[in-house]
């Protein structure tokens, strides 16, 4: 599955803050330096899908905030209901 992540670095903790059309809006508690926001939201979305973070590719936007991630490792209609539990 293929999601479109808006991510918020620099936050207090890392949380899945609400859905914006087919947007996820992600904080992420780690810098915006060096690639570790990325790193932290990989792990972060590994856990909050609960797939391996082999399965959390990052497909474009490395540098940016708008992010394309692909997730892997779970049946697509399992991902769908755990996006649907987002407000």
């Amino acid at each position: 599955m293929i999601i479109k992540v808006r991510v918020i670095p620099n936050s207090k903790r890392n949380e899945v803050v609400s859905r914006i059309g087919s947007i996820l809006r992600v904080k992420i508690a780690a810098p915006a330096v060096e690639g570790r926001a990325n790193e932290e939201l990989c792990d972060y979305l590994s856990d909050f899908f609960d797939v391996r973070r082999s399965g959390i590719l990052l497909r474009k936007g490395e540098r940016g905030r708008e992010k394309t991630i692909e997730v892997t490792g779970r049946a697509e209609e399992e991902l769908a209901e755990v996006l649907n539990t987002i407000p």
